[in-house]
């Protein structure tokens, strides 16, 4: 038995919800995959706050029609397309994905959408070797460390160098009235 138009109307707005959350959306064709393969990628996804949805393209079609965020996605959704949304960890998702496509090599990566824009698989790749926000703010924070205890040991030394200097000059007289 297929399924109601009550159903239907209920998948594409629970798809609407999901995509005003989420930030990128990439395109996997998930063709070869068991049930067991679909949840441990699920359950890699999960914690960098992404969900995998698996939908027909139609329903999806349907949930982005008029919102220019994610019209592009149209493009993308052909045959067996399964639906990545991602929230958080843009780069994090998109290493435990690519993590999953080396262990199980079934699965194909169409292309993405983000801000309106379509990605190719490539761009998808590339902003998955970005390093992640923490590691960014560690990169910062050690850059202003260094700077600050440049500043501080030079800002110390200068009472040093005042010290050295006036004993030169104090030695210098000495001699000179000797």
């Amino acid at each position: 038995m297929g399924r109601t138009l009550e159903d239907k109307k209920a998948i594409v707005a629970e798809l609407k919800q999901q995509l005003s959350e989420a930030q990128l959306a990439f395109v996997i064709d998930y063709k070869g995959l068991s049930v067991a393969e679909i949840t441990d990628l699920r359950r890699r996804l999960r914690p960098k706050g992404a969900t995998c949805t698996v939908t027909k393209n139609t329903l999806m079609r349907i949930a982005v029609d008029g919102d220019e965020t994610w019209q592009p996605m149209t493009e993308l959704a052909s045959q067996s397309s399964a639906f990545l949304l991602v929230k958080d960890d843009i780069g994090g998702a998109i290493k435990a994905y690519q993590d999953f496509q080396k262990a199980t090599k079934k699965t194909e990566l169409r292309g993405g959408v983000m801000e309106g824009r379509v990605l190719s698989a490539e761009d998808v790749k590339a902003i998955g070797d970005l390093p992640s926000k923490e590691q960014l703010i560690a990169q910062i924070a050690g850059a202003i460390n260094g700077v600050a205890t440049k500043l501080a040991v030079g800002i110390n030394e200068v009472p040093g160098s005042l010290a050295r200097a006036i004993k030169a000059v104090s030695e210098k007289d000495d001699q000179q009235a000797a």
